[in-house]
């Protein structure tokens, strides 16, 4: 079985593969201070809640926008699985061919999400991933990463009002029942949520204008689901999309 990993700013992301089948996920919080042992423990714990064990896992791939994770983690499938884990970066074939003044720039887990949602739906293809940040990467017919674009994610953007704003509570991002607020609550509910869906839906009539082409719109990441709710512009919502590319670079680099 494959092991995938999405190590993110704010969570990590976790998929066990028996084939094509993903048989299950799991999210913890990323914590840069956790040594190798403590999140063995909880990857251990993890497993055996499955029914899984260390023999049954053959293969590790992953991707991380943490750098100091990365050793962590190699540390840990040394030490607990006897496996040296892919780690998605420079040299590792990922099927997507970067169009961008600087490749380096970009992130692994957006390379990731652009590789298997060119192979999973075709191109062109915006990917707009809805996590700590909220990321807009397009790719070509052929397959080509064009670019992209980066803007604060909507619980970023959310705890960040809270904590600069000192008679302003803290709110529970759920769907508002009006665009005007009638209370504190409802209009920062109405100003979070709606405001990034104009903000989604803004950049996503940019990007397709610039393109001069329909380009087919995949969401991902921990508040697609939400965010999908609230706007038609997503033609496709796939919160496993990165766990997907995982396996699918995997595929692409087994010797």
């Amino acid at each position: 079985m494959l092991l995938a990993i999405d190590i993110g700013n704010t969570d990590t992301t976790l998929g066990v593969f028996e084939d094509v089948k993903l048989r299950a996920t799991w999210h913890m919080a990323t914590n840069i201070h956790r040594m190798a042992d403590e999140y063995a423990a909880l990857l251990l714990n993890l497993l055996r809640h499955q029914n899984l064990d260390t023999p049954d896992i053959t293969a590790v791939a992953m991707c991380s926008v943490v750098p100091p994770l990365i050793t962590t983690y190699e540390d840990l499938f040394q030490r607990y699985f006897r496996l040296s884990p892919l780690v998605v970066g420079a040299g590792v074939k990922t099927g997507v061919s970067i169009r961008i003044d600087n490749p380096r720039e970009v992130g692994a887990d957006r390379i990731v999400n652009t590789a298997a949602a060119h192979h999973l739906y075709g191109g062109p293809i915006i990917v707009t991933d809805l996590g700590t940040a909220t990321t807009f990467d397009i790719v070509s017919r052929e397959g080509c990463y064009q670019g992209g674009v980066i803007a604060p994610g909507i619980n970023t953007a959310a705890e960040t009002l809270f904590m600069q704003a000192a008679m302003l509570p803290r709110v529970e991002l759920t769907h508002p029942k009006h665009a005007i607020g009638t209370s504190t609550v409802t209009a920062m509910q109405s100003g979070i949520i709606f405001g990034y869906v104009a903000l989604i839906e803004g950049m996503i009539a940019r990007i397709q204008q610039e393109l001069g082409e329909k380009a087919r719109v995949v969401a991902t990441g921990g508040w697609s689901t939400l965010m999908a709710k609230e706007t038609a512009v997503f033609d496709v919502v796939n919160p496993n999309l990165t766990l997907i590319g995982l396996r699918l670079i995997y595929l692409m680099n087994r010797a």
